[in-house]
């Protein structure tokens, strides 16, 4: 896929979108009604573009991992558009700049968003990703939040070779208006890249991290207090210390250095 900056059918699609650089990543400047309404406004049949909108979040871990990966850095590049899912993102953005971010844009909250316009007027979503038992689970209880939605489909994420390129071709024969994507970064940056011209009949695809599992229940949100200031890390970190705590550890230092240093788009 080519990246946004000579990509001009994406460029055109979100030209509207007002945006700004924060630890070297352009953001969208859009609050969750906002993003929501404009992945509803990109699938309409007068607006697509000929493949699937690609649109990725990134956090204080991303940004770390982009600074010194160029490979992740490229994937994120090539994103149509990046939504904040960090609230130190905003906080920074409102230290240094009169146009700051309006909100956290958090996929875990924008999929509600999405959802409950999207069953009101029709459209459809495909779920993929995380496990057989996660991914159905999830499912599961977005039938029951939004009985009207129209889910076509969905599959765990752990697919390889054949089965997966049978899957992708599956999809696109189901043409989804919203293909949410549950493969943690970067795997399902590459997903995007690597699939995209077998996607054709889809509207946007959104990557989305661990959404799978909180739609599931089987993981919990921070108190929303610890959202608001920024402390949702140390919240998972707390219920995963394995997993969790030595990747914080390493990118958390950095992320804060290019939050107040990196004003600026990564140059590579």
């Amino acid at each position: 896929m080519l990246e946004r900056r000579i990509n001009p059918e994406g460029r055109a699609a979100t030209a509207d979108v007002p945006r700004i650089t924060v630890g070297g990543l352009r953001m969208a400047a859009l609050d969750l009604e906002a993003t929501a309404d404009f992945m509803i406004e990109a699938t309409n049949p007068d607006n697509r573009i000929g493949r699937p909108l690609y649109l990725t979040s990134a956090n204080g871990e991303v940004l770390a991992r982009c600074s010194t990966e160029p490979q992740t850095e490229r994937l994120f590049r090539a994103a149509d558009m990046i939504n904040a899912d960090g609230q130190p993102l905003v906080a920074a953005s409102k230290l240094q700049s009169w146009f700051p971010l309006p909100e956290r844009v958090a996929t875990t909250d924008l999929f509600h968003y999405v959802a409950r316009k999207a069953e009101a007027i029709g459209r459809t979503f495909y779920m993929f990703g995380a496990s057989e038992e996660e991914n159905a689970a999830a499912v599961a209880n977005v039938r029951k939040l939004y009985p009207n939605l129209k889910i076509v489909g969905y599959s765990h994420g752990y697919l390889r070779g054949d089965a997966l390129r049978a899957k992708v071709e599956e999809i696109n024969a189901l043409a989804p208006d919203y293909l949410w994507v549950a493969l943690g970064v970067p795997s399902e940056q590459a997903f995007v890249e690597e699939y995209t011209p077998l996607l054709t009949n889809v509207g946007v695809i959104k990557t989305s991290g661990g959404l799978f599992n909180f739609l599931s229940g089987s993981r919990s949100r921070a108190p929303q207090w610890m959202q608001n200031i920024g402390l949702e890390w140390a919240w998972r970190t707390w219920l995963e210390p394995r997993r969790l705590f030595w990747r914080y550890l390493t990118t958390s230092p950095r992320a804060i250095y290019l939050l107040f240093s990196r004003q600026r788009p990564f140059n590579r």
